[in-house]
């Protein structure tokens, strides 16, 4: 089980080489964070952009681009369509943004022909190792899904399943966040975090263990958890892995405090795509964006994993 982005690195050790597929790969920030995933053995990156932008920035930071593939292509949209079809015809394992605006990056996702989708909702999910906390936590949706009905909470659950146990966390504690832990039928959050852990009970959402509602401390801080009334009949008692939002609100709001007043190590990937997709902002730091290609190099190696199960 990873409790530190460290472990996630000693998992990358045990996966095959990874191909990452980067669209307008001339920004300093991702060549810099791509430059180290490959001295880490992370990943083997794929530049596609503008390739004298991309030689002239490499040569100012000192980058050696020896044997690394680009392919010129200096128009923004065009170069995320080649990026992502690497990607779709399973040429490259991850996609990354660069230099491009969120909804040309988007579109190329979603493209029909040569994008990543599903036909199931995107989502977002965000990998943090706190200072205090002896887990990882994985929160979500922090930053795509603005108000997820019941049936996408059932979804995204489903999918940070998947990162949480590609991260060996093989049966992840999911707490459906609320103010409170009792159901209260005025207030949807409760009731809808109710439903999901009548639905993980049923089976219909499966390998984890869902307990909501849940107040934030009695999800995380076990302390809080056991001085609360009833605490013996929960299933968390402050060690939930997955912390599920009511709202992109709610879930912003805290990761933007963790971010400014924790110690901390993150990283974060788009989820509901046929591959990983690395969607970093211009405002993460070096670190988070080389974790978030070594939290895709996982991820797209238990996908693989259970491509080849399933065949």
């Amino acid at each position: 089980m990873s409790a530190t982005f460290d472990d996630i690195l000693k998992l990358v050790g045990q996966c095959s080489k990874k191909k990452l597929a980067v669209a307008a790969a001339q920004d300093e920030p991702v060549l810099e964070a791509v430059a180290e995933a490959r001295k880490r053995g992370i990943a083997e990156p794929i530049l596609v952009g503008d390739e004298k932008k991309i030689r002239e920035i490499a040569r100012g930071l000192g980058i050696d681009l020896q044997g690394v593939q680009i392919i010129d292509e200096p128009d923004i949209e065009q170069a995320s369509l080649k990026a992502v079809k690497l990607v779709h015809d399973k040429e490259a394992d991850m996609y990354m943004k660069g230099i491009l605006d969120t909804k040309t990056f988007l579109r190329s996702v979603l493209n029909k022909e040569v994008g990543l989708r599903t036909g199931k909702p995107l989502s977002h999910v965000a990998v943090f190792e706190i200072e205090g906390i002896n887990r990882l936590l994985f929160l979500t949706d922090v930053a795509f899904m603005p108000y997820p009905t019941l049936e996408d909470k059932e979804t995204i659950i489903n999918y940070t399943v998947q990162v949480a146990r590609a991260c060996g966390v093989n049966m992840p504690k999911v707490a459906p966040l609320a103010a409170v832990e009792v159901v209260n039928p005025k207030m949807p959050a409760c009731v809808e975090a109710d439903q999901l852990t009548k639905w993980n009970e049923e089976g219909r959402i499966k390998d984890c263990i869902v307990d909501g509602p849940l107040s934030m401390d009695l999800a995380i801080d076990p302390t809080a958890a056991q001085h609360k009334a009833g605490a013996s009949s929960r299933k968390i008692v402050g060690d939930a892995d997955i912390l599920l939002f009511p709202d992109i609100h709610s879930g912003n709001m805290v990761y933007k405090t963790i971010v400014r007043l924790a110690n901390f190590r993150n990283g974060c990937l788009l989820t509901g795509t046929k591959a990983p997709v690395i969607l970093t902002s211009r405002s993460d730091s070096f670190e988070t964006k080389v974790n978030s290609i070594a939290l895709a190099a996982v991820v797209s190696e238990h996908m693989n994993n259970q491509t080849s199960e399933e065949e």
